[in-house]
């Protein structure tokens, strides 16, 4: 089993690592791809007393194995794409868009974290799947004709989604359950 994750600068750490040493462990090749082959800083959100929202700090510096222009999406089997920021600026990426449609078309097993989906619907996420994302994504998943569930986890078919790293147990059983059928 060949899987991708796809990332960049301000990905969040734990949904990078975890899916990928989790993955590994089964046995199964992982490559972490990003706009450029070099390290990126990926993040680390948190909830902080008196904070509205998270706060970012940096998190572990990821060695990018391939640019994404050098992705051959054709040689996966499998696609995770974790949240953080990363997702917010890779969705206006072609080589991302290209990867990530790939895998939509031909309905392969993905796995998407907090923010991934936004990478999905820039790509043509087709309406009427059902997923969860970072609760504040909820309207950006109404909005892309796809039924938001504020759950730990959610299976749809190929689609595994969760709301954040604090699910990341829930979201790599799951997708290793999809991935061994």
């Amino acid at each position: 089993m060949r899987i991708l994750i796809v990332s960049g600068d301000a990905g969040e750490s734990l949904e990078i690592f975890y899916p990928k040493f989790r993955l590994e462990e089964e046995g199964w090749y992982v490559a972490i791809a990003a706009p450029e082959k070099r390290m990126f800083q990926s993040v680390v959100h948190d909830f902080e007393p008196g904070f509205d929202t998270y706060t970012e700090k940096l998190g572990y510096r990821v060695q990018a194995d391939l640019a994404l222009s050098e992705v051959d999406p054709t040689t996966f089997d499998a696609l995770v794409l974790p949240g953080g920021r990363a997702p917010e600026y890779l969705r206006n990426n072609p080589d991302a868009i290209k990867i990530v449609q790939h895998f939509i078309e031909l309905k392969k097993p993905i796995a998407t974290n907090c923010h991934g989906p936004l990478l999905l619907f820039a790509a043509g996420l087709e309406s009427g799947r059902c997923m969860t994302a970072y609760p504040d994504l909820a309207i950006d998943v109404v909005q892309s004709k796809t039924q938001y569930k504020n759950e730990p986890v959610v299976v749809d078919g190929n689609l595994v989604s969760v709301r954040g790293w604090p699910d990341n147990s829930s979201w790599m059983r799951e997708f290793v359950k999809l991935l061994k059928k």
